[in-house]
């Protein structure tokens, strides 16, 4: 391993900065550990490297005067392979779109090239980013660094897995129902699901505050990095923040550690919990209670979550890739069909109540934030499993409903609207990671990620990563 590559994003930025190092050479390191990690991971689907130098070229070039606040300075990074970068492939991965080029970027695209990222590639996902696995048609399955014989999740898999592996330093990603926070449980790195809005976001349907694109990198610092880069306004997303936003590396760069957190191993929801998964969340509260912190057993009310969030899915399904059934079932993955016939099945006036529901999820979660500065549950209710297996239909003996049974954690609190900050949270005794979702109050990144940093120091797992695929 290079040691370009052991760097954190905050040092090699702050390297790349002072000018101790290039992009060009950043580039040979990431190449060369993609070609020797790739193999036994799968992550990286597409390269891009002339494409890279090129951009590497022109800003190496360029006037070093007037770059804004958060500038990357050429720090290669990769894009999950549902995000378009203007001339590269972009797969979603599906047979139906596996030589499709994009004709244009993607705004988060626009905004972190602009901030002087350089692409060197796309990441792995599964078809439709449907699936808490990552594997496809086009390109298979993604294999988790700490366990090639184990799951990176989805459905930023590729994203997570690249990241631990140390292939680059971060990526992008996008969760609707925990597709960054899974990943980077399962891969032991972090991410941030952030409010709805903060970063701008083009779709069928603008005002759906469901599905969001967030940063991934290996530290809290680096996620509030990349974040820097990725949040502000769009004329083109309504949700997006006309107001300045504060510095989110800034923020990470002083950890804070919170006064009363609320801790929850199962948010009153989740049919079953691993018992090492109970374990590491009461090992984390009794370490915040060591440092002084005010640690409550409690949650927000979220038993009727699930089931309006499978409903305003199933809508946002008829609008993305319901177009595509009639000419192309044949080549569709079995849940990407059944969450477009679930969607079609649907009335009007279920997608409304679902709405409602939302509305009235989203105030409750107001209301605890009120009381406490975080709350802390797992980001996934089971360690990582068999890469071969589609999902896990059940868990300890009891049976999930549907595919997305064993996600409950994650999606139940995308309803809230609050960001989430996922974190490595520890392991099983065989050595697989488990993560956390530390989810903060309404548009509270700034202190969420302030909290996330102190919350890492004292947990003390980022140093873990990169690691050599085993």
């Amino acid at each position: 391993m290079h040691e370009f590559i052991k760097w954190t994003a905050t040092e090699a930025v702050a390297k790349l900065a002072r000018g101790e190092v290039r992009p060009l050479e950043l580039l040979d390191a990431v190449e060369a550990r993609i070609a020797e990690t790739n193999p036994a991971i799968n992550a990286m689907v597409t390269l891009c490297f002339d494409r890279a130098r090129e951009h590497a070229r022109r800003l190496m070039s360029s006037s070093r005067s007037g770059r804004p606040a958060g500038f990357l300075h050429g720090l290669p990074i990769a894009v999950k392979d549902n995000t378009d970068v203007e001339g590269l492939r972009c797969t979603s991965g599906s047979r139906v779109y596996e030589n499709r080029i994009a004709p244009g970027s993607d705004p988060v695209v626009q905004r972190l090239e602009a901030h002087g990222a350089i692409i060197v590639g796309k990441t792995n996902l599964p078809e439709f980013a449907a699936g808490g696995n990552t594997f496809n048609d086009v390109f298979g399955a993604t294999r988790n660094p700490w366990n090639t014989r184990m799951s990176a999740s989805g459905s930023s898999g590729g994203s997570a897995a690249a990241l631990a592996a140390g292939q680059v330093w971060m990526a992008t990603g996008n969760d609707f129902g925990g597709s960054i926070r899974t990943p980077a449980a399962f891969c032991s790195v972090s991410g941030l699901r952030p409010s709805p809005g903060r970063v701008a976001r083009l779709q069928k349907q603008p005002f759906n505050p469901l599905s969001v694109e967030g940063p991934m990198a290996r530290t809290v610092a680096d996620v509030a990095l990349m974040f820097d880069a990725e949040a502000g306004f769009d004329a083109r997303d309504p949700l997006s923040p006309r107001e300045p936003l504060p510095s989110f590396a800034q923020c990470a760069a002083r950890p804070e550690r919170p006064r009363r957190v609320a801790v929850s191993a199962d948010l009153g929801i989740a049919p079953v919990v691993d018992r090492d998964v109970r374990a590491c969340i009461a090992n984390v509260a009794e370490k915040l209670a060591a440092e002084g912190v005010e640690v409550v057993d409690a949650h927000p009310e979220l038993g009727d979550a699930g089931e309006n969030f499978l409903k305003l899915r199933g809508a946002v399904y008829i609008a993305r890739v319901a177009p595509l059934l009639a000419q192309h079932r044949g080549v569709l993955k079995s849940e990407v069909i059944e969450n477009i016939e679930y969607g079609l099945g649907l009335k009007l006036t279920d997608v409304v109540a679902a709405e409602i529901a939302q509305g009235e999820i989203i105030r409750r979660a107001a209301a605890f934030f009120e009381e406490y500065d975080a709350l802390i549950c797992p980001a996934t209710l089971c360690p990582p499993f068999d890469v071969d297996l589609r999902y896990p239909a059940s868990w300890d003996g009891v049976a999930f409903a549907g595919y997305m049974g064993w996600l409950v954690l994650t999606y139940a609190v995308t309803m809230t609207a609050c960001p989430v900050l996922a974190v490595p949270g520890g392991f099983t005794p065989s050595g697989l990671p488990l993560g956390l979702q530390l989810i903060g109050r309404p548009q509270g990144e700034a202190a969420l990620l302030s909290h996330g940093a102190w919350l890492e120091n004292v947990l003390g797992l980022a140093g873990m990563t990169p690691l050599d695929p085993r």
